[in-house]
């Protein structure tokens, strides 16, 4: 049984969530870069220099990094690429030292948004890192999780028709011999990806299909159909069940790494509420008012990983097969 990770984070939440990447392109190309670049190459391996201002290989070795994960392979001659675009950077940002529009207004603002937008990024993925998640709060998250991840799954047939009086008929035929089920989904189907298997959908969690759909099943007997046509969205549905079994809910273990990320964002958001809350938060003449968490511009984002997002969820369980999906599935 497979479980798709669905950790949500709140509002309040939304309003911390940064693009550090280019937070921190957007400072590089802005300060000065022969201060800022001498001091993070002052404690690394430098990898190119441009008129003396250095481009450490730490600096590299994180850009390979976050294109990597955009699908950037990680090759000589791609970190060619990047130095050549960091040394273009760098040049024209020096140039723009030399004629002095760092000292502008309007570019010094930036750069003071820019620089508090990184300290805010960096403080909220310290947070994350350090904040401890007790078991109790864990134990106890796991069993409202175990609460909405209960109940049965089911392994039916269906016949998907796009009018009433097909799904009667289908309906009236199965009454006198149930054994043509298949051959009528085979031929009758609009199921794409059920109806060459005779309708079958596998085993499924109700709350996975439409609700009409789902609840038609939850009433059905072990090798009983629907004796009216179920009408859902998409047509209208012959139904089979095959079987029955208990949910059995994924265990601690195999949820533990989602769950804490989940209670981590939780803790995070209380804070910053409490953090805001707290705050002395002026609004002069006719500004308009602060933005909500979810609309904010440059709003701070947390990003769960891709380890945790897959290894648990705090959602209901996976329903069905992909078979499923094609048109009954939500």
């Amino acid at each position: 049984m497979s479980i798709k990770s669905r950790v949500v984070l709140g509002s309040a939440l939304a309003l911390l969530v940064l693009s550090a990447c280019n937070d921190k392109d957007a400072a590089k190309t802005a300060s000065a870069p022969a201060s800022a670049s001498a001091a993070a190459a002052s404690s690394s391996e430098v990898a190119a220099t441009v008129n003396g201002t250095p481009i450490s290989k730490k600096q590299l070795d994180q850009i390979m990094q976050q294109q990597a994960g955009q699908g950037m392979p990680d090759t000589p001659e791609t970190r060619k690429m990047v130095i050549d675009n960091l040394s273009m950077q760098i040049l024209v940002a020096q140039l723009a030292v030399t004629k002095g529009l760092d000292k502008s207004p309007e570019v010094a603002d930036q750069l003071e948004m820019t620089k508090q937008s990184i300290l805010a990024n960096a403080y909220v993925k310290d947070y994350i890192k350090t904040a401890a998640v007790s078991d109790d709060a864990l134990k106890a998250e796991y069993e409202k999780f175990k609460a909405t991840a209960g109940g049965n799954e089911y392994k039916a047939r269906h016949i998907l028709v796009a009018k009433e009086d097909e799904a009667k008929d289908i309906i009236a035929k199965i009454k006198k011999d149930v054994k043509l089920f298949d051959g009528l989904a085979k031929s009758k189907s609009k199921d794409p990806g059920s109806k060459d298997k005779g309708g079958d959908l596998g085993w499924f969690n109700p709350r996975g299909m439409v609700p009409e759909f789902g609840a038609a099943v939850a009433k059905l007997e072990k090798g009983k159909f629907t004796e009216e046509p179920v009408k859902s969205q998409f047509g209208y549905h012959v139904i089979i069940l095959d079987d029955s079994r208990p949910l059995t809910p994924p265990t601690l273990e195999d949820v533990k790494a989602g769950l804490t990320q989940q209670l981590q964002q939780q803790n995070l958001k209380a804070m910053l509420d409490d953090l805001k809350a707290k705050a002395k938060i002026e609004i002069k003449g006719n500004a308009p008012a602060p933005a909500s968490a979810a609309a904010a511009p440059g709003a701070l984002t947390v990003t769960p990983t891709a380890s945790a997002s897959a290894s648990a969820s705090a959602a209901a369980p996976a329903a069905a097969s992909a078979s499923a999906s094609a048109e009954v599935k939500k």
